[in-house]
């Protein structure tokens, strides 16, 4: 069984933990034993939150750019940020929203509704990364 991380662990960074999925599922697989992992535990809406956010970022960069090379995830006492890298240096764009489901346009959006911040920095080897957080 896995040690829980509590804060007293780790006074100014509490964890931080990476991954390379290939599917919003298994980002949110990943998100949520992160989520367990920490002492105390995030609150339920924000751990839905986490998986909402983390699952739209990651379905965003496997359709846009083709990949996830990194999604890393960090915790302190205030907040739990989420890093989602790329390989395209194409900054996200804010669309109208596909009605019909078949061109999207919801998640961008989305992603800064349930943010505290949202940043896009030029990542190693010609791609980007996605920042984003939420209140822990």
């Amino acid at each position: 069984m896995q040690r829980r991380l509590a804060i007293e662990d780790h006074p100014i960074q509490l964890t931080q933990r990476a991954c390379r999925p290939g599917s919003a599922a298994e980002a949110r697989d990943f998100a949520r034993s992160f989520a367990a992992l920490l002492c105390p535990e995030p609150p339920e809406l924000t751990t839905e939150n986490l998986l909402l956010l983390v699952s739209e970022l990651v379905a965003n960069a496997l359709r846009h750019a083709g990949a996830v090379t990194a999604l890393r995830l960090r915790a302190d006492r205030e907040r739990i940020e989420v890093y989602v890298e790329d390989p395209s240096p194409t900054h996200p764009q804010k669309r109208d929203p596909d009605l019909t489901g078949s061109q999207g346009g919801f998640g961008w959006p989305m992603v800064h509704a349930l943010a505290l911040d949202v940043a896009v920095r030029p990542g190693s080897g010609g791609g980007k990364t996605v920042q984003a957080a939420l209140a822990r």
